[in-house]
């Protein structure tokens, strides 16, 4: 199985290159919103677009969920979603998820240097029966079927981070919108989803002011 943000990750990466194709404020903004939204999807936190609160500190069996759901569990006050997003985004989550990966035999970690000098690391599938997987599952219901939560959120948060129109090229604004907004989700996932949505936007924002301060 494979985390929310483990999905986002694969779909955000060219797998030849193994490059990513957004930037990583971007990214890393998704990784932290895909966090705080599988717990909300697993019952685990509620988001009503205010604050965020747990409903239930169980664990769920995934070290960076459970290590985020703790670290929810552990704050002195309700934050808002997007101070969570922005405190959950960085370049270390992304590096430990990718790494899990590799490990894990989806991807290679190779270690390259751009004109010689400056050093890179570069994630290409090792087994693209994973992507392709969750690829048949996004394009199944990006092409008209009914999504079940998970996908729906997972669509929105490529959506948020502009990942889908980069994994997915040519793919309908109407019809992503449709899934963002749709009732077949239910009631919680949409708020959900408009959270994540406006947490990732705002936490991305916030990440590009502090780089450049």
């Amino acid at each position: 199985m494979t985390t929310i943000a483990e999905e986002v990750l694969l779909l955000a990466h060219e797998e030849t290159e193994g490059k990513p194709l957004v930037g990583a404020t971007q990214l890393d903004s998704a990784l932290g919103g895909a966090l705080l939204a599988e717990l909300a999807v697993n019952g685990r936190i509620d988001l009503d677009g205010k604050k965020v609160t747990v409903r239930d500190a169980t664990p769920l069996g995934d070290e960076e969920l459970d290590a985020t759901l703790a670290r929810i569990a552990g704050e002195a006050k309700e934050r808002k979603p997007d101070w969570w997003v922005y405190r959950l985004s960085s370049a270390k989550l992304r590096k430990r998820l990718l790494t899990g990966l590799a490990e894990r035999g989806v991807l290679n970690e190779e270690h390259r240097k751009i004109l010689g000098i400056f050093p890179v690391a570069r994630y290409p599938e090792r087994d693209p029966r994973v992507e392709r997987e969750i690829r048949e599952r996004v394009r199944s219901v990006l092409d008209g079927a009914d999504p079940d939560e998970r996908v729906a959120v997972l669509i929105a948060v490529l959506h948020a981070a502009k990942i889908d129109r980069k994994a997915f090229p040519g793919v309908r604004k109407e019809r992503v919108k449709e899934i963002v907004e749709s009732e077949w989700v239910g009631r919680a996932v949409a708020k959900t989803i408009d959270s994540i949505n406006a947490a990732i936007v705002a936490g991305a924002v916030a990440a590009a002011a502090a780089a450049g301060a």
